[in-house]
């Protein structure tokens, strides 16, 4: 498995930065950073300029989907907690090869996750345990 480069916003557990360098990724959290609370366009920037997939709670990065980028995860759930969104991203980070987040859009809901490609601009919903 490749390591990558992750960029995790405040809103994702510390427990699930923990076990993503465990698994070998090199992950900037912004939170206790000068960059916590930067605005969503400068941040998505940051994440571009370092070649960085963007693991977010925030909706508002769904917009970038049809840019370039190095793959954007978005935990969007109806009552989210440490351990849902630690859950949600440990899946998504399991049913995906770091070669394959490059241009790839995943929204990890509830019950179902949403998976846009980039490079031929296609939408798959399936259902997830």
């Amino acid at each position: 498995m490749l390591n990558m480069k992750i960029l995790v916003d405040e809103n994702i557990p510390l427990m699930t930065i923990r076990a993503l360098r465990e698994m070998g990724h090199r992950v900037l959290d912004v939170r206790g950073t000068e960059n916590q609370g930067i605005d969503d366009d400068v941040l998505w920037k940051m994440t571009q300029k370092e070649g960085r997939l963007l693991i977010t709670t925030d909706k508002g990065f769904t917009q970038y989907r049809s840019e370039m980028h190095h793959g954007i995860l978005i935990v969007r759930l109806r009552q989210p907690n440490r351990h849902k969104i630690h859950l949600r991203v440990m899946q998504a980070m399991d049913c995906f090869a770091a070669e394959d987040w490059h241009g790839l859009l995943v929204v990890m809901r509830d019950m179902v996750q949403s998976v846009w490609r980039r490079d031929d601009s296609t939408f798959q919903a399936r259902r997830v345990k």
